[in-house]
């Protein structure tokens, strides 16, 4: 695909705090208007990207790319493209919603009747008109997201970048704030990237990017990160996993591993896989299940271990 056609796009970028590695020669590129979710536990280094890319923190190694811009020698110009939603709330809590966007915009340069019509535009776009003189910290979580979201996109960026963007709301205004996100892509053409680590979140991307330990283990649609598994998952609880294990293997070698206390199995056709495991280790075994591939399943297989663990936050 031509340099043009991404809108994000970086190589080889390293970061070290001290001796740690947060980021270990990642590279991946963002076609423009897509939705990429870049999705790891805590210290998979996907905090670190962001602040790369949002240009809070100066590049160590590698190239970066922001809509044909240098990151390193056009940081003022890529600013210009982004629009950036934080985890952590950046409103003025004992302003009003529109005296909120009336200051963003004024960092940006906008002002008079333009700035009047962009509030305007995006209290509209996001269903925020009837809240414009509320008070911030009267409003719900939800809300609040959709006020941050609307001062990430009042000028009109070309990348809108999220920190973790579902953090503090629940399942339905999760679900309100993505079809808002999707609206804009589709009204705008903006290009889209979210931090995230939860799993149904990343699954509304257009394609995933899975980190972990600084390091890209996986990149595709979630049907296609699914589906590269091509088998069932099969965990088992017994009262001594680790000897199971090992007689699973001693009868089919290479089969069984030991993943937070439990058994683990990937097969074909797991439904004929439960009754030969309950034959020949019946009493051993307390209880089995068989799903079909998650996200979660991609992740291990990829890496090796399970998605939440004992990671430093920090990255």
């Amino acid at each position: 695909m031509p340099a043009d056609e991404f809108a994000v796009k970086f190589s080889d970028v390293r970061y070290r705090y001290g001796d740690r590695e947060a980021l270990a020669g990642l590279t991946l590129a963002v076609e423009q208007r897509e939705v990429m979710a870049l999705l790891g536990p805590n210290g998979s280094g996907k905090t670190t990207l962001f602040r790369l890319l949002s240009t809070l923190a100066p590049p160590q190694q590698g190239e970066f790319q922001i809509m044909g811009a240098n990151l390193r020698t056009q940081a003022a110009e890529v600013r210009r493209t982004l629009g950036v939603v934080f985890q952590a709330p950046s409103l003025d809590r004992f302003l009003s919603v529109e005296e909120n966007l009336q200051c963003h915009g004024s960092l940006y340069g906008l002002g008079g009747a333009t700035l009047k019509s962009r509030i305007d535009e995006m209290l509209d776009r996001l269903s925020l008109t009837d809240r414009r003189r509320e008070r911030v910290n009267t409003l719900s979580g939800g809300l609040r997201r959709r006020v941050e979201l609307a001062k990430g996109l009042l000028h009109e960026p070309r990348v809108l970048l999220l920190d973790e963007p579902s953090t503090g709301l629940d399942p339905a205004a999760r679900s309100d704030l993505w079809r808002y996100l999707f609206g804009v892509r589709e009204e705008q053409g903006v290009t889209i990237v979210a931090t995230t680590h939860l799993l149904e979140e990343a699954e509304r991307a257009d394609r995933i990017a899975i980190l972990d330990r600084g390091q890209l283990a996986a990149l595709g649609t979630p049907a296609e990160l699914q589906s590269s598994i091509g088998k069932d998952a099969i965990t088992i609880r017994a009262g001594d996993a680790e000897s199971l294990a090992d007689a699973i293997n001693h009868r089919w070698p290479e089969t069984a591993t030991v993943l937070d206390g439990a058994v683990r199995l990937e097969q074909e056709n797991g439904a004929e896989w439960a009754p030969r495991l309950f034959e020949a280790f019946g009493d051993q075994i307390n209880e089995l299940t068989i799903g079909k591939p998650t996200l979660e399943d991609v992740f291990i297989a990829r890496t090796g271990h399970r998605f939440f663990g004992d990671e430093d936050s920090a990255a």
